[in-house]
């Protein structure tokens, strides 16, 4: 199996989809796959020439990999220039997944970037290969004792160069369902290490639930996921157990093609009697 081919949906009557499962190492459905796979789905009743622009998804129950999963899509609203959809995703214990996406024509404007990628990190070519979660995707980790001259909001800072195995060429929707595969990977690692209570048990297994509450993508630029891209995220608020993280996709070069939010659910474990 391919990535492609992990995104890919059949489909089961008027706007309904159906997607695989995939197991991951620590069981369950991956938040990310799920939301590549909502956003697939909502693209496949888009007009010819829209691009998804921004996503934003919440997460209902944990989702089971070995069922498959129903996409329903609601066509919100066709415009001229703006179109927008909702997707929900099902299985058979209910509603796993509620997304809504926007879809823009491409138009020519000015630019603005102020956000700028940090100058002195390590690149992906002066870095180990990572032990990764998924085996279509290429990992390398800033080390977590690395701290930037340039500082950032927000505490928790984790900073990992990605890249997806396979190239999807000229197809930016595929491009784009990859970098919403891999912006669940870090949110919750900012949250447990930016607050002192969850970070002295970062190590110790078994010391934590978590669960992606909700996740919201804006894409600025097209995206080549072939490529490395920095992602980059911060802690900024935790409270009732809930810690939200916000932060950054880089291209190599420095340009910021993406910004990604995520309010997640960390507790520690209770010890057992």
């Amino acid at each position: 199996m391919t990535l492609a081919q992990l995104f890919e949906l059949s489909p089961h009557g008027t706007d309904t989809f159906v997607g695989d499962g995939f197991p991951y190492p620590w069981g369950g459905l991956y938040g990310g796959h799920i939301v590549a796979q909502s956003l697939q789905a909502a693209s496949q009743t888009i007009d010819e020439g829209f691009l998804p622009h921004s996503v934003r998804a919440y997460f209902i129950r944990r989702g089971d990999n070995k069922e498959t999963v129903r996409y329903e899509v609601d066509r919100i609203r066709n415009g001229r220039s703006f179109s927008t959809r909702r997707v929900v995703a099902r299985q058979s214990n209910g509603a796993i997944l509620n997304l809504e996406a926007s879809y823009q024509l491409p138009e020519e404007s000015a630019e603005l970037a102020v956000v700028k990628m940090p100058s002195d990190i390590p690149h992906p070519d002066e870095l180990k290969p990572a032990d990764t979660w998924s085996q279509y995707i290429e990992q390398r980790d800033i080390p977590v004792d690395f701290v930037s001259k340039e500082s950032r909001d927000g505490t928790g800072r984790l900073m990992s160069w990605y890249r997806t195995k396979e190239d999807f060429g000229s197809n930016q929707l595929l491009h784009r369902c990859a970098l919403a595969y891999l912006s669940d990977d870090l949110p919750t690692g900012a949250v447990i290490r930016g607050v002192p209570e969850l970070r002295k048990f970062w190590n110790v297994e078994g010391s934590f639930f978590s669960a992606s509450l909700d996740h919201t993508i804006w894409f600025h630029r097209d995206v080549d996921s072939s490529k490395w891209h920095l992602y980059e995220m911060n802690c900024h608020a935790y409270n009732n157990s809930r810690g939200l993280a916000f932060g950054y996709v880089f291209a190599e070069d420095g340009t910021h093609v993406a910004t990604v939010a995520q309010e997640t659910l960390v507790r520690l474990a209770k010890p057992e009697k």
